[in-house]
Parts: structure tokens; C-alpha cells; sequence
């Protein structure tokens, strides 16, 4: 399925945070996908194709990205972002999920864990902000960008100037020329649409790790089985944080390691999740 296919068949539910735009799909348990920054819940479509026979898969955009309604000025920190999967869960009368989350969605992912223990069946984490590891020093110069406000004008260069779009989507794609015009149109025309890359922007000018380190009291009590999957050609998380994860986590089951996978593997390289986390869901949970 092509991006803008899965993305044709999202629904919005009302929070407290704006009308948040999701793909609900398969039946079962529900799963909660959460993608990062500059894409939208798109980046699952393969991944949730592979285990939707398992689970009820919910793929959101986050608050700022895709088809997610916010107010302007909305509050788009990790902790904002925490607090509206919350809400989203109420909204759907979900109690229990399986959370399966990518770059600053695994961020947003580790906080909501960390004070929603309850809600955690099962946790996943790829490569992704953890701790005091961002905003990584490959992404500054995309930080200045935004804080010039030059994002829109560097996401319309993808498009006029080929080599650079191959280069820049090259950072976090392992072979960025085997994207469809299909799949970047979808993930970064939007961007381009009225105000909307000032929504980008305030995103990536709103990284503060504090809110990842103040719950690391939080991480070391998390029983939920989690599995950490990792890329190790990412220029962005150093496999590393893999391992800080593990000993942090007391519930991390197994570190993979994927070798030469960078940073939107999920999309890429599917395969590397599907049957760990259809293991990992398989897995009796502690009572």
C-alpha cells in the first residue's frame, strides 16, 4: 500500500488537544503507533500490514503533523505530545495498548510509559530520543532552519532540486532513490500547504530533553515487557541508547540490533519488527 492510500483512510476523533487524525485497522487488543518528526503515521503502513492479524492497529499523526487539527499556538513539547495520547485513549475508551513508537515518537512514547504504567500492556521502541540524547547534533542544522523560519522554503527544495532531496531524505532513509513520489508527496507536501510549516517548526524549536530525563525514575520501575529494536547506521541515535534503554527498563525482554538500518527503518525495512513484536505480543504479561 502507498502512502497516500493509508493515509485515505484516516478518521479524527475530538480531545482536549485538537481533532487528532488516525488509521485504525486490524481487530483484537489495540496497538498505539506513533511516528516522528516530518512524517506522519504513514511511516507504519507495512509494519501494521505484517501484524494486524495480531492486534487492532491505531497509527496516529501527532499534534503538528499529517492531518492532526490543533488549535495555532497549540503546545507541542513531548509532554504535550504524552499528555494527548492520553487523552486520545479516553477519547476511544481504550484502557490497555500495545505502544509501538519511532524517533520523537519514541520520546513522547517513553513519558507517556513512564506515568501511564497502567496503560502499558507491552512496549516497543526503534530508534528514537531517549533521555538526553536530543536534539541530536545531525539534526542542528535542521533546528537553525526552523528557527529562521526556512523549513518551508528547504522542504520546497526537495522538490525543485532532486540531488538534494536524495541527500537530505538520505539522512534518516538507507536508500532514499527507492522512495515512491508517491510516499514523499505524501509525508512532505503538506508541509508546504498554507501555515503548516510553521507547525513543523515549533515542533522541532520546542525539543527540550528535560522531560525525558525527569522520568527516568519513572523508566527504572516500567515492568510492561518492551523490546528495543534498533538501527545501527543511524547517524541520529547511537545504538547506545539501545542499551541504555535495557538497563534502565527492568520489562525490556531483547535488544536487536538491525544492522545498517537508519533511522525511518520501520518503513524500509518492516520485516526487522514484524515477527519480534508478534513474538513479543504473544508473551504472557505478568499479572
Amino acid at each position: 500500500m502507498e502512502a497516500n492510500e493509508f493515509l485515505a483512510l484516516r478518521k479524527h476523533v475530538s480531545t482536549p488537544y485538537g481533532e487528532i487524525a488516525y488509521v485504525d485497522q486490524g481487530s483484537g487488543p489495540a496497538a498505539l503507533f506513533v511516528h516522528g518528526v516530518l512524517l506522519n503515521s504513514a511511516l507504519w503502513r507495512h509494519v501494521i500490514d505484517g501484524v494486524k492479524s495480531e492486534r487492532r492497529c491505531i497509527a496516529i499523526d501527532i499534534l503538528g503533523h499529517g492531518a492532526t487539527k490543533t488549535s495555532p499556538g497549540a503546545d507541542l513539547s513531548f509532554a504535550a505530545q504524552a499528555d494527548m495520547l492520553e487523552a486520545f485513549l479516553v477519547a476511544k475508551g481504550i484502557d490497555q495498548v500495545d505502544l509501538v513508537a519511532n524517533d520523537s515518537g519514541g520520546g513522547i512514547a517513553q513519558i507517556f510509559a513512564a506515568e501511564h504504567p497502567e496503560r502499558i500492556r507491552t512496549l516497543t521502541l526503534t530508534n528514537c530520543d531517549t533521555h538526553d540524547n536530543y536534539p541530536p547534533p545531525a539534526l542542528e542544522g535542521f533546528v537553525k532552519l526552523a528557527e529562521a523560519g526556512q523549513i518551508g522554503a528547504t522542504i520546497q527544495r526537495v522538490f525543485d532540486e532532486p540531488e538534494f532531496g536524495k541527500n537530505l531524505l538520505g539522512t534518516a532513509y538507507e536508500h532514499p532513490e527507492a522512495l515512491s513520489k508517491a510516499t514523499v508527496d505524501a509525508y512532505l507536501r503538506p508541509w508546504l500547504e498554507g501555515d503548516r510549516a510553521k507547525d513543523l517548526e515549533r515542533f522541532l524549536t520546542s525539543f527540550d530533553n528535560t522531560a525525558n530525563t525527569r522520568i527516568e525514575p519513572k523508566l527504572r520501575k516500567l515492568e510492561a515487557p518492551t523490546l528495543i529494536i534498533w538501527g545501527t547506521g543511524d547517524v541520529f541515535f547511537d545504538v547506545k541508547w539501545a542499551h541504555w534503554l535495557k538497563d534502565t527498563i527492568p520489562g525490556v525482554t531483547e535488544v536487536i540490533e538491525v544492522p545498517d538500518a537508519k533511522l525511518f527503518f520501520p518503513e524500509e525495512r518492516p520485516e526487522a519488527l514484524i515477527e519480534p513484536i508478534k513474538k513479543l505480543w504473544r508473551t504472557p504479561v505478568p499479572a
